[in-house]
């Protein structure tokens, strides 16, 4: 439980009562009653507010607004304001600033907008949040801190550099190290001071994004940047802790957000939180596998909905409304894959600025005659009811997928072979694959213990950390199924590649070894052409993007390429490592061999789809005390019969008994109690 003060699904959002007079305070007081809003995100844009100037301190209106929230029965997550810094600052202190990749010194303006190894950033955010911590330690009201906001965006400026330089000497000790896991022996970059090393950005080595010339330099700033980042979080999340050490710290985080390594982040979080703003057309697997990444950043453990709206986005390209009924699914589907809060940005639309058409519980009509406000309160009654009693029940899931960040960093920085590589996307695939079948996955860094799962796929896992392929060789040996594709095992840790036959160290499992790897151009595929009928798999299917061209050493060939030069030749193996087996994908292949494929090696494990549910129709579950709680989320727009089988379960929502053939209505929820 995030805090016993109040055990439920926290329901509310971010609520910025500062742009607001006390006529329109008593009014949010009486539609917070309305919705069944109990918690509420104060102060994360106030830090002018509450430090008008440099030694000056004032919390008196914040003091009012946590008081006044209490009384009415709403609790706080109480944000420390430092995501976005005062225009005092910026003026007397201009390294404040960042340098953007450009090599340009901002001004003051937008958010995100503080250089993480500025001096007076540091001192200042870190000194605001312990006075705030000290001021509310024994507020009755604070259940939980919330950190800066939604951390992101890296700086180049001087102070930068020399904080890099540092970095980069306590990482290698010796110019002669950097320069070996460098390669700067590659078009005569050799350094013999640490004061000649500049930041790669586009006045040195880097263009266009994420365009490099030199993977190691660039891939080792934003090591430096997401821990730079980091050390600002820590040093507040320190602060904090000195005066409130019970009180559980967060921030939001974004999903699949590139810049930051998430996996490291979470290990100073005492519960990972974050922001859910899928577009109306962005798939439905999409958005739970990124649910199921947030709960498995600290291994399976429930996590928060900080935000999401209710109604529509002001920043997409294309702000559709979220259609009736898709709020409520789209919170349940939080909810069944970990979350154990619902919380919106934001509670009252603004009047002014970027974000004054960002949909919101209380709309600029201002009362509680909308559909949105309806919809708001019809779940704010469910939530009520269900009380805690989903709170802090797990995932049980027997295969893992491992996501990495520096691997997806090494991935995009890579000079080739395509640029239509895109690392999330491969992971999707494989997750979809599982989702569209009901079956069960975990999203895993490469650190976790892999041996309570029964198959780990690791898709285009092209950097090979220290450690990791022995982990694998140790997982296979003891039986697991271990899967992975194309790209794989290619570089280092330093994105140096390994020498003797790609996949590199993960070659010995798979027993192959890849010669080339093809690039197709748009519009081009090859076939996966089954050897025989193997369960669900037979005949050919389409794949694409990359086609590595393998030798087998060892391994069965399971498919074989279609077409081009190479046909013929292997593009599934498998590979009898100990007591399990290792899977080569070779290429990017179709969603229906990827289902057949999972199909196989699912049954070959005994693992089982939790219910056979028709297209559309989410399925997931969470444990808890001996019981299952059982998702069924239609994302259909009609309704869908699905069948659960002859023993009798609690519908929880509904408060009845049900059996056998269920009807679950379009954009509808149905949650199932029974034992686990």
């Amino acid at each position: 439980m995030i805090n016993d003060k109040l055990p439920k699904i926290w329901y509310g959002g971010d609520y910025n009562p500062e742009q607001w007079g006390p006529d329109i305070w008593k009014e949010d007081e009486r539609m917070f009653k309305l919705a069944g809003i109990d918690v509420a995100t104060v102060n994360v844009f106030s830090w002018a507010l509450n430090q008008p100037s440099e030694e000056t301190y004032d919390f008196t209106q914040l003091d009012e607004t946590i008081d006044r929230l209490y009384k009415s029965g709403v609790h706080v997550c109480l944000a420390t304001s430092t995501g976005a810094h005062p225009a005092w600052m910026a003026h007397k202190y201009p390294d404040v600033l960042r340098v953007d990749v450009q090599g340009r010194k901002r001004r003051f303006g937008g958010r995100h907008n503080s250089c993480p190894n500025s001096p007076t950033y540091r001192k200042y955010s870190t000194r605001l949040a312990g006075k705030l911590a000290e001021h509310y330690k024994d507020h009755p009201g604070l259940l939980i801190w919330h950190v800066s906001n939604e951390y992101g965006g890296y700086c180049y400026c001087d102070n930068c550099a020399s904080a890099f330089r540092v970095w980069l000497r306590e990482r290698y000790k010796t110019l002669d190290e950097l320069n070996r896991v460098w390669n700067t022996r590659f078009w005569g970059h050799t350094f013999y001071d640490w004061e000649e090393i500049v930041v790669p950005n586009e006045l040195s080595e880097e263009w266009g994004g994420n365009r490099t010339n030199f993977q190691g330099i660039s891939l080792d700033y934003r090591r430096f940047q997401s821990e730079s980042l980091l050390e600002c979080y820590k040093l507040e999340y320190e602060e904090i802790k000195k005066h409130t050490p019970n009180l559980p710290v967060t921030t939001n985080l974004m999903g699949l957000y590139p810049e930051l390594d998430y996996f490291e982040w979470a290990k100073y979080m005492d519960i990972v939180s974050w922001d859910n703003y899928p577009s109306l057309d962005t798939p439905v697997s999409h958005t739970a596998m990124t649910h199921d990444l947030m709960r498995g950043l600290k291994s399976g453990s429930p996590f928060m909905l900080m935000e999401q709206t209710p109604s529509q986005q002001n920043w997409q390209p294309y702000n559709s409304l979220k259609r009736p009924g898709v709020m409520r699914l789209w919170s349940y589907q939080a909810v069944a894959r970990g979350a154990d809060t619902v919380l919106f940005f934001q509670l009252r639309r603004s009047i002014g600025a970027c974000e004054k058409y960002h949909g919101a519980v209380i709309e600029h009509v201002g009362h509680e005659h909308t559909r949105v406000f309806r919809e708001v309160a019809e779940l704010g009654r469910e939530l009520e009811q269900l009380g805690d009693t989903l709170l802090d029940a797990r995932t049980e899931a027997k295969v893992g997928i491992v996501y990495d960040w520096e691997n997806r960093w090494a991935i995009e920085l890579s000079s080739g072979p395509t640029v239509a590589l895109n690392y999330a996307n491969e992971v999707h695939k494989y997750y979809d694959a599982l989702f569209q079948m009901h079956v069960e996955s975990d999203m895993v860094s490469v650190e976790e213990d892999l041996s309570k799962y029964e198959i780990v796929i690791a898709p285009v896992m092209y950097m090979v950390k220290p450690g990791f392929a022995k982990k694998v060789e140790e997982f296979v040996a003891a039986g697991g199924t271990f899967i992975t594709t194309f790209f794989s095992g290619i570089v280092n840790e330093n994105d140096l590649v390994t020498t003797g036959g790609y996949p590199g160290e993960l070659r010995s499992v798979l027993g192959i070894w890849a010669e080339e790897i093809d690039a197709l151009l748009p519009g081009r595929t090859n076939q996966i052409v089954m050897k025989e009928g193997w369960g669900a798999l037979s005949g050919q299917y389409e794949c694409g993007l990359l086609c590595d061209l393998i030798h087998t050493e060892g391994a069965e060939v399971l498919a074989e390429y279609g077409s081009d030069f190479y046909k013929g030749m292997p593009v599934v193996t498998a590979n009898s490592f100990g007591k399990g087996r290792a899977y080569y994908v070779a290429s990017s292949p179709d969603a229906t061999f990827l289902q057949g494929f999972l199909k196989n090696l699912c049954e070959e494990k005994g693992i089982k789809p939790l219910l056979d549910a028709p297209a559309g129709v989410e399925v997931a579950r969470r444990v808890k005390d001996g019981k299952a709680f059982l998702f069924l989320l239609n994302h259909n727009e009609g309704a869908a019969e699905v069948e659960i089988g002859s023993g009798s379960m609690k519908e929880l929502l509904a408060k009845t008994e049900v059996s056998g053939t269920i009807t679950v209505p379009g954009r509808g929820v149905v949650i199932l109690e029974g034992r686990n």
